[in-house]
């Protein structure tokens, strides 16, 4: 049987590590407080304040909050992507503004985004999707010119960048995910918001600690990373690099492999390091995306535009006309990709894909 995410390999390769972190962890009385990862991750990644949370929808919802985003302001959101990217939004009271992707990138577009711009635009989200980046100088001028505030939804690149600049640090502030399909992973999700801020930082830590500094000064949450997961994921990062060189090297089989089929892949710019977080290839119609689906068991990544969620039927928005996000919904599936998939794994996948040309 095909392993789709590898975690289960990892730990046996590194059993002796996670004995030693639990010892560890249960011989002190530090369960709670992750404030030395948060510090280190910041660094790593090119930031001078991390929050970490439970969550990178939390992480999300709590970067709209620290911004005094609700009732009657609007915020830019991409129609293809995973829910939370969006209804962080609703649940501050604002309204989630659904705009379509390049099809090549699968990325928000900026046609898009201008076209659904208005003057209760208080900020957008951008999602790197999948570990993949594209230029955003103009949608931050954009943004600069029209005082919109840049959310980087950075949950899927961790490790990745464009011309040596890092996911993360191209916004206003930023959150990353560390959930079990991530390419870090924490034993129980995590989350981790980010910025240059300090105010903002701490507004952040009030928040996930029920609003509480010397006492409880504003409503907040219960939102913790707590240490033990910390430690899981700062053992994993140290080998983050290697995991997504391996990633890479399958990505290159994948794409030389298919290249003569008739199947699309996420364009790759010029001085892009991708992290390669999905593989996701798109078919020329719903039935061979759904026939190859069934043959190996895989996963879409989105099978839905954000906007056709039923939870939308009911809930205040507004939506471009978002042809391609519907199009890559219909046509797009994620196939393995991890450091620990064997040689046979690979020959499999490659052979079951192209038996259905």
């Amino acid at each position: 049987m095909i392993s789709y995410d590898g975690w289960d390999r990892e730990y046996q390769e590194n059993k002796q590590e996670y004995l030693n972190i639990f010892d560890q962890f249960m011989s002190q009385g530090n369960y709670e407080n992750a404030e030395e990862f948060e510090k280190s991750f910041a660094i790593m990644i090119g930031r001078k304040h991390a929050v970490s949370v439970a969550n990178a929808t939390d992480a999300l919802y709590f970067s709209l909050l620290s911004y005094g985003i609700g009732s009657g302001d609007e915020v830019l959101v991409t129609d293809f992507s995973w829910i939370s990217t969006a209804s962080c939004i609703s649940m501050t009271g604002a309204t989630p503004v659904f705009c379509d992707i390049d099809i090549n990138s699968y990325h928000i577009s900026l046609d898009s985004i201008k076209r659904m711009y208005s003057e209760k635009t208080r900020a957008i989200i951008y999602t790197h999707l999948f570990g993949n980046m594209t230029d955003v100088s103009a949608i931050l001028e954009f943004c600069r010119e029209k005082n919109i505030v840049f959310i980087e939804d950075a949950a899927q690149s961790l490790g990745s960048s464009l011309n040596g600049i890092k996911a993360g640090v191209i916004g206003d502030c930023s959150s990353f995910s560390f959930n079990t399909n991530k390419v870090i992973a924490g034993i129980n999700g995590g989350g981790i918001f980010l910025t240059n801020n300090k105010e903002q930082a701490n507004l952040v830590r009030k928040i996930r600690r029920h609003g509480k500094d010397l006492d409880f000064e504003m409503l907040g949450y219960n939102s913790r990373l707590f240490v033990l997961n910390s430690e899981i994921i700062k053992l994993r990062l140290k080998n983050n690099q290697i995991y997504k060189i391996k990633r890479q090297s399958i990505a290159n089989q994948y794409i030389k492999e298919f290249e003569n089929l008739p199947i699309y892949t996420q364009k790759i710019y010029e001085g892009l390091d991708h992290n390669y977080h999905k593989f996701v290839i798109r078919l020329n119609d719903k039935e061979t995306r759904d026939h190859l689906k069934n043959l190996l068991k895989l996963s879409v990544h989105y099978d839905t535009p954000l906007s056709k969620n039923s939870m939308y039927n009911k809930i205040i928005h507004r939506t471009d006309n978002c042809i391609n996000s519907n199009l890559a919904s219909s046509t797009v599936l994620s196939l393995p990709i991890h450091a620990w998939l064997t040689d046979n794994e690979r020959e499999i996948i490659i052979d079951t894909v192209k038996s259905c040309f």
